[in-house]
């Protein structure tokens, strides 16, 4: 391709997943714009930037970490948010491979995030600090190209008939995500969340939810006797359908990026329970800036939380 005789079949730039940071090297050898795009929130570019290689300045200790409860470079988001710092050890493969997507960032010829202006204004301003690279929010990407479903889970689509019957603003959907465990315990605490709250529920359910488990064999049969037609059990929803629906008035969620910024765009409230990874720093700019309500796992039981606090969230919509 890259000596084709004609021109309009030679290539111009190249456009590469963040994570594919190696990508940068191959456009920078080929003298070639190469540009770096961020499906996750731009918060975890700055956190990434600030928590580099060991010999070099920005790195800070675990030990250190515990000592405060800010970093100035990331003010306002909290140490204890950051995705990967739960170990006192951080390998140093890891933190090379921070280091390695800050590394492609700094020399790329541009950056695309799956964002909107208003809900990082922070973060996008001390980006752009630390990079002179062009920073192009064109988020939410669901909202501007066809999706493109990568799930091994079938979407239920019965629940959208269930969703029908209920009344505008009175449904509570619970997903979890695709890779986010809980132990049974957490199974039972939350059913029976959903079911002291008298308020119509869709919960997704998903084979693995509960390691080793098929999930809905451990709910107990009064948990069913109780909640009867006021709930409906998937094992995968059609979520973008879901949160589009007029039924649903709230989204208790891990806080996935892309669950984030659906049920923003269609304006759902989220009660937010991370699990992982970059969750913790989702929940803090949407609670920040948006509607979603902060529960932390550990904080509370977290079916008496849902009990307490379902009715405001729906009603809030």
């Amino acid at each position: 391709m890259l000596k084709a005789e004609d021109t309009h079949d030679s290539i111009s730039c190249i456009i590469y997943d963040g994570l594919m940071y190696f990508a940068q090297s191959v456009a920078d050898h080929l003298k070639l714009p190469g540009m770096s795009v961020r499906t996750s929130a731009a918060a975890t570019v700055l956190a990434f930037a600030v928590f580099r290689r060991r010999d070099e300045q920005g790195y800070i200790s675990f030990l250190d970490l515990m000592s405060k409860d800010q970093v100035t470079e990331l003010q306002p988001l909290r140490l204890k948010d950051l995705p990967l710092l739960r170990n006192q050890d951080v390998a140093d493969l890891v933190l090379e491979l921070r280091a390695n997507l800050s590394d492609s960032v700094k020399n790329s010829s541009a950056l695309i995030v799956n964002t909107m202006d208003f809900l990082e204004q922070n973060a996008l301003k001390q980006i752009q600090g630390l990079f002179p690279t062009p920073i192009f929010t064109v988020g939410p990407f669901h909202k501007l190209a066809p999706i493109i479903f990568s799930s091994l889970l079938k979407e239920d689509t019965n629940c959208i008939s269930w969703l029908d019957r209920q009344a505008p603003k009175s449904v509570i959907y619970v997903s979890f995500g695709s890779l986010a465990s809980i132990d049974e315990k957490e199974l039972l605490e939350t059913a029976w969340g959903l079911a002291n709250s008298d308020q119509p529920f869709l919960w997704v359910v998903r084979p693995g939810l509960v390691c080793g488990s098929k999930c809905v064999e451990l709910l107990p049969k009064s948990f069913e006797e109780r909640v009867g037609e006021r709930g409906c059990i998937v094992e995968w929803a059609p979520q973008l359908e879901v949160l589009a629906h007029g039924a649903v008035g709230g989204f208790w969620s891990h806080c996935g990026w892309n669950s984030t910024l659906e049920s923003i765009c269609e304006g759902v409230p989220m009660l937010c329970t991370p699990f992982f990874g970059d969750q913790n720093l989702n929940v803090r700019e949407s609670s920040k800036n948006t509607h979603g309500e902060h529960r932390r796992r550990g904080d509370e039981e977290e079916g008496y939380a849902f009990e307490r606090e379902s009715k405001p969230l729906s009603e809030g919509r």
